[in-house]
């Protein structure tokens, strides 16, 4: 086995070791789905959401809290962590590039977010019959674009962050804000246009994934947005980053 391919088995088990990033990682967007779902009057049909039933609505967003969580919480803190441990430091001086560690940590967050993603969908379509995305190319677009986004920005906070409070402190602005604008806090039907609109464009854009969702195809300057957000954030972390 590959150097790489044993750090990402390595990194795959502090992952599902650690109780907490497993609940809340992988888990808690389930979690939310399943109970909102569980109060009768969200499975009824409104006509303040065009008819749709809110659990139908609000699938999209637990999607946003999937990624959001595993991508702007979890990656940046455990690379500001390996940092401040000296842990990248000491592996620039072995065989193993420190850079490997990167990638490990994107693989094993970016499966682990798919996993969770997957979790939603799956949960919400067995207990409560929430449909399936609609419009499955687009669908898959917009989420692989948002995904992309959200952990590019994770990186540059893993990137700037010399500490893993200061990385835990950037993070949860970023996170709050993501979950703010993608109607997780507030239903986005309830928040002014204005925001609602800016929503659009916040990663992993959450109006393209509920137009999908619905059978729309995204509209796409939202979706060259979260592209132009991947492309900007990289370009800035990459030539930053530390290792110690």
């Amino acid at each position: 086995m590959s150097s790489l391919g044993k750090l990402i088995q390595i990194e795959a088990r502090l992952f599902l070791r650690d109780p907490m990033t497993f609940v809340v990682g992988l888990l808690l967007p389930t979690v939310v789905l399943v109970g909102l779902g569980a109060v009768p009057a969200l499975r009824e049909h409104s006509e303040d959401i065009g008819g749709q039933r809110f659990i139908d609505y609000f699938a999209p967003s637990t999607i946003v809290m999937a990624v959001g969580v595993i991508g702007l919480t979890n990656l940046p803190v455990v690379l500001a962590t390996y940092r401040e441990q000296g842990v990248l430091r000491r592996m620039q001086a072995t065989p193993v590039a420190p850079v490997k560690l990167l990638l490990a940590q994107l693989v094993v967050n970016i499966a682990a977010s798919l996993v969770s993603a997957l979790l939603v969908i799956t949960a919400g379509r067995v207990v409560y019959g929430v449909p399936l995305p609609q419009h499955p190319a687009g669908f898959l677009i917009a989420f692989l674009l948002g995904i992309t986004a959200v952990f590019a920005l994770g990186m540059l906070v893993a990137a700037v962050a010399p500490t893993a409070r200061a990385a835990t402190g950037l993070s949860t602005i970023l996170f709050m804000s993501a979950m703010f604008f993608g109607g997780v806090y507030l239903p986005r039907f309830m928040l002014p246009d204005a925001v609602a609109k800016i929503g659009d464009f916040v990663p992993p854009g959450v109006q393209s994934l509920l137009d999908a969702w619905t059978g729309t195809a995204p509209a796409v300057i939202p979706l060259v947005a979260m592209a132009a957000t991947t492309i900007a954030a990289g370009a800035v972390a990459a030539p930053i980053f530390k290792w110690e």
